[in-house]
């Protein structure tokens, strides 16, 4: 690695601390099902959790290159622009873990991103076919979320339907702890691919490399910032996720786990960079309204929706606020 500039230091550093902020905020995701169902202590949860994100993030870099190319071009913008854009996102990721809100760092990342580079060089450094394929597939990635954790909900209903309700929870006790796994892995899979890809950008633009290929030393800084993030935890965003939106059993948290983490790595494996929290958290809806639709806190989940609606433009504004900032002192 060639020696970085103060204001790539600097791009890189804000990077690898939305990628920490990402897995304290996103921590939920992961465990906040297994934790709520006592499947696992949260501490048990949480380590598990952070080691299965390192081990995802090196599942594949399509999404990586998806955030390096395919939402601005990468030789209209600068290492300030990308600095920026982190700036905005951290800050949008814990003014929503303060409020306990699971909203998307995702959504916060890519807001930051558009916002601090047309702060920069006006709408035409915007690929606008890219972000509407990424827009495209996160507004698609919660209903599948939702469909599929329902549907398999409805399958397992079927199939236990005569087996005792203590052993079906001893069974899927035991399968939670598969499923948070494969829900964690996923995880890892896809936002720690989102950093990569914007330290890669940062790369291009100081001119360090020529193509957005993700070096390996981008991929293990970003996959252990993500773990230990996630091994500090978000509990605000646990408690909201697996007690207040939802009362969950050990079936219904295999159920939204393994629905979720479908969805994902599925979508990882083909570049596509949706929201983590937004395909769990559909994954949970649906799981809870085969009880009934009275099951599901909507009052909780409408405050929730309501951040989601937020997020692009307000980490947009974040986005373009720290990029007006940062250029006065440059």
């Amino acid at each position: 690695m060639t020696e970085l500039s103060g204001i790539l230091l600097l791009t890189v550093v804000l990077a690898l601390l939305f990628d920490f902020s990402n897995g304290w905020h996103d921590c939920a995701n992961a465990v906040a099902t297994v934790v709520s169902t006592r499947v696992l202590s949260p501490l048990a949860a949480v380590l598990l959790a952070g080691v299965l994100n390192i081990a995802g993030a090196f599942f594949s870099t399509a999404v990586a290159k998806m955030i390096g190319g395919g939402i601005v071009f990468p030789d209209a913008i600068t290492n300030t622009v990308v600095a920026a854009a982190m700036g905005g996102a951290i800050l949008w990721n814990f003014l929503t873990l303060m409020l306990g809100l699971p909203t998307s760092s995702s959504h916060a990342l890519i807001g930051g991103l558009v916002g601090s580079a047309v702060a920069h060089g006006g709408w035409v450094v915007v690929q606008f076919n890219g972000l509407r394929k990424i827009l495209e597939a996160m507004i698609l990635s919660p209903l599948l979320g939702f469909g599929i954790g329902f549907l398999l909900m409805v399958l397992v209903s079927w199939v236990f339907f005569r087996v005792h309700r203590g052993v079906a929870n001893k069974v899927f006790s035991r399968l939670q702890i598969v499923s948070a796994s494969f829900m964690a892995f996923s995880h890892g899979a896809n936002d720690a691919q989102k950093v990569m890809g914007v330290i890669t950008l940062a790369l291009v633009a100081s001119g360090h490399l020529t193509s957005t290929e993700v070096p390996t030393w981008v991929i293990v800084a970003c996959a252990l910032a993500m773990g230990l993030g996630t091994i500090v935890g978000g509990w605000r965003i646990i408690r909201t996720l697996g007690i207040k939106m939802v009362k969950l059993e050990p079936v219904h948290g295999f159920c939204a786990e393994t629905a979720a983490a479908s969805v994902l790595l599925f979508t990882a494996h083909f570049g596509l960079p949706v929201s983590t929290t937004h395909t769990i958290t559909s994954a949970i809806l649906g799981v809870g309204s085969t009880k009934r639709l009275s099951a599901v806190r909507w009052g909780v989940t409408n405050k929730i929706f309501s951040a989601w609606v937020f997020t692009l433009p307000g980490a947009a504004l974040l986005g373009a606020g720290v990029y007006v900032l940062l250029a006065s002192f440059m």
